[in-house]
């Protein structure tokens, strides 16, 4: 085996700890911090994300609480959020057919007095005012 060159493994050393150290420092230097980014948002921007900074929130912790209910089953937690997709997607079909079914209630409702009306027959009253 040949002569070991230090210098040359002590440069590659530093160089590498630069690397590795420097990197992330200098990036963690550079990047603003996120109250610097609010206050470079127009004074709108500012509103409308204090404004959604609850909703935001709630949103978040209810999904870290659904995703610890999640991880104490058995089951992987991407098939327990795919079956709970799934029911959610049935019971929004369900909701959206009740809301079509009542708008054509009303609709039907509307058709009828209106044509009372042509008729010249009284409107009902008591079925108005509830």
């Amino acid at each position: 085996m040949g002569k070991v060159n230090w210098w040359l493994w002590t440069k590659m050393l530093v160089a590498g700890g630069g690397v590795i150290w420097g990197g992330p420092a200098l990036v963690r230097y550079l990047q603003p911090t996120d109250e610097e980014l609010f206050q470079k948002y127009n004074p709108e921007l500012q509103k409308r994300s204090l404004e959604r900074r609850y909703e935001r929130e709630k949103e978040f912790d209810d999904f870290v609480v659904k995703l610890k209910e999640q991880a104490k089953s058995d089951k992987p937690i991407w098939i327990l959020q795919a079956e709970e997709e799934k029911a959610n997607a049935t019971n929004m079909a369900r909701q959206q057919k009740l809301a079509e079914s009542l708008r054509l209630a009303e609709e039907v409702k509307a058709r009828r007095e209106a044509m009372r009306k042509e008729a010249g027959l009284p409107v009902d009253l008591g079925k108005q005012g509830k």
